[in-house]
């Protein structure tokens, strides 16, 4: 006769060796994790749906960056064009400038765009240390958890000092709780800013997820 006791006894090899997996899973996972954060790259085009933005959402991003109808603006590292559609269609005349290393993205962006009836957005295939734009070129600029993936942090952020005009603003978005392994705590990402020229002036959210905006 079967009992309760047999039973359970039987479904220890099992669960042993889900906690063995389990065990294992997380193990690898922090060891990626721990070696994408120390090599940055990218957040990879495959895994886009997996993007989340639960601290800085859309209409957050649009009151720190505050847009006006007529300017100039870029965003590095769009993904998959959250943010962009509805910051370029409150630009009216204006125009966006999208730039990342993955021509994917890029795509994703402009496809949502179309399917929105947004046609003011323009695509730039390169890494954020170089911009190819004239000095003072935009009113301002933001990268929503993209500065952590950036290699050459100094150089980027040394570039967008350059191409937004005296006065003009960069907003920098950061969420601990989209599992980000690239997060940038705001007193890290005020001190680089700081040493490219940009004054902080003032902050959207708490540690866990904000806006930083900055002044050229």
């Amino acid at each position: 006769m079967t009992t309760a006791r047999s039973l359970n006894d039987s479904s220890l090899p099992y669960k042993v060796g889900l906690a063995v997996l389990a065990t294992a899973a997380a193990a690898g996972g922090l060891v990626i994790g721990t070696e994408w954060r120390n090599n940055p790259t990218p957040f990879p085009h495959f895994l886009r749906f997996f993007l989340r933005h639960p601290l800085v959402g859309r209409d957050k991003l649009l009151k720190a960056l505050r847009p006006q109808r007529g300017e100039r603006l870029l965003e590095i590292g769009p993904g998959i064009g959250y943010y962009a559609v509805p910051v370029a269609a409150s630009l009216g005349e204006g125009s966006l400038h999208v730039q990342d290393v993955q021509q994917a993205m890029l795509d994703h962006t402009l496809r949502a765009a179309r399917d929105a009836g947004v046609h003011n957005i323009h695509s730039t295939l390169r890494d954020a240390s170089v911009i190819p734009f004239d000095d003072d070129y935009f009113d301002g600029a933001y990268l929503i958890e993209v500065i952590g993936e950036i290699p050459d942090k100094w150089a980027a952020l040394n570039e967008l000092h350059r191409v937004i005009r005296p006065g003009g603003r960069l907003v920098v978005g950061e969420d601990l709780l989209s599992f980000d392994v690239h997060f940038m705590t705001h007193s890290s990402v005020t001190e680089l800013a700081r040493s490219a020229g940009f004054i902080l002036e003032e902050r959207f959210g708490t540690s866990l997820g904000y806006f930083a905006v900055f002044r050229a």
